[in-house]
């Protein structure tokens, strides 16, 4: 058991931390500049009085990386508790005032009073990098939602009928918007000159996508007021799209580079149904290291694939999902599920037999991925690609 407990609220531009020994007493209270210079100097402060310490946070991430960096640096342990936790247990103390110092003193005492923290393992650096890589994928492909959305509403504005007739999510349909967007000007293209400036662009379809956008036009010969400005507005957005799938192309050979220099990354993408793609996002999820993780259950419970009971009084055999739990996993795992239905006969068998019993199609699919979780973590930890009769380990 250490001698003394730092507790530290993270702030953006500042920090506060609280140090404190077995009896609680405040052995240290200050206000830090999010710097590498305070940061050093509270570090060396706090080993002066005594160097068997626990340092706690509410934050992992963000403004508190640098601290956390620099504390994994000195080889000094670091646990974690979630800001909810704190709030939570500020109820408990006296008075109802709060101040970064108080937060502080609270994450302090309640890493000295709690058992059940766990530390904060530094991630290797290309685990780092695919999370890196990996969120700003994500943002980017919301963004292309969102663009597309836009896209949409204000073609239906000028140009119903075409609207109708694309499918947006497509290249080839955001192409030809870049160029065309009224149906007079289609209509003067016709349908050879739309078709060859597509192929020029190296759009698939296109001799079937030109004459959808004709015969479109040909269903609508009013011209609605403000359409010039509105065709531009469209062609913008076209253009925003198309930059937006190039940054998304250019990042997913970026993320395919560095999970292929992962230890596990064979072995991750031997399961099926778990590309580079989701390969990588279970790697920026778990650190690819089992090592964190004493079994499959805790991986799946990090996951939000064990549920958690929720018994009171009368009611028993209630289980939920857990409220903390890790998205990003649980989507890589869900989708995989989902992918695998396509190329695994035994994860298909599997999803039938959970239908069979009445479970839903989405019931059936977290059934799934909790299995496959299983698979995954005994895959890891026993460094084994692979096949359908590998052994796994025991569901909860």
């Amino acid at each position: 058991m250490p001698e003394i407990w730092t507790g530290v609220d993270i702030g953006k531009a500042h920090h506060h931390a609280v140090v404190i020994n077995a009896e609680g007493k405040r052995l240290l209270s200050r206000r830090i500049e999010n710097g590498e210079t305070e940061l050093l100097a509270l570090i060396g402060d706090v080993l002066a009085i005594s160097d068997d310490v626990l340092w706690a946070v509410d934050l992992n991430h963000g403004g508190a990386a640098l601290l956390i960096g620099l504390l994994t640096a000195h080889d000094q342990p670091v646990a974690y508790l979630t800001g909810l936790a704190v709030h939570r247990a500020s109820a408990t103390y006296r008075g109802e005032g709060k101040t970064d110092a108080k937060d502080a003193f609270v994450i302090a005492d309640q890493a000295r009073i709690r058992r059940d923290l766990g530390l904060l393992r530094p991630g290797d650096e290309i685990a780092v990098d695919l999370r890196t890589l990996t969120n700003r994928r994500l943002d980017l492909v919301f963004d292309r939602t969102r663009q597309i959305n836009r896209l949409r509403a204000q073609l239906l504005e000028i140009f119903p009928a075409l609207e109708r007739s694309l499918d947006l999510t497509n290249k080839g349909p955001v192409m030809l918007l870049t160029g065309y967007q009224t149906p007079a000007a289609i209509r003067r293209t016709g349908a050879k000159r739309l078709q060859a400036w597509l192929k020029n662009r190296k759009v698939k379809g296109a001799a079937a996508l030109a004459r959808t956008a004709v015969e479109a036009a040909q269903t609508q010969h009013t011209a609605l007021p403000g359409e010039n400005l509105a065709a531009a507005m469209v062609a913008r957005l076209a253009k925003g799209v198309m930059t937006l799938e190039e940054e998304i192309a250019e990042l997913d050979a970026l993320i395919e580079a560095r999970f292929r220099e992962h230890p596990h990354a064979e072995v991750i993408r031997s399961l099926p149904g778990m590309g580079t793609r989701l390969g990588a996002e279970f790697i920026a999820a778990t650190g690819g290291n089992m090592g964190a993780f004493s079994s499959a259950d805790r991986l799946a419970g990090f996951a939000a694939l064990a549920p958690q009971p929720r018994d009171s009084g009368r009611v028993s055999g209630n289980l939920r999902r857990p409220r903390r739990y890790h998205r990003g996993l649980l989507r890589a795992m869900y989708l995989s599920a989902m992918a695998s239905l396509k190329s695994c006969p035994a994860s298909k068998a599997y999803y039938q037999r959970k239908r069979s019993e009445g479970k839903g199609h989405k019931q059936a699919v977290l059934a799934l991925a909790r299995r496959r979780i299983n698979v995954c973590w005994a895959m890891i930890r026993d460094r084994t690609c692979y096949s359908p009769s590998l052994p796994v380990a025991a569901a909860a």
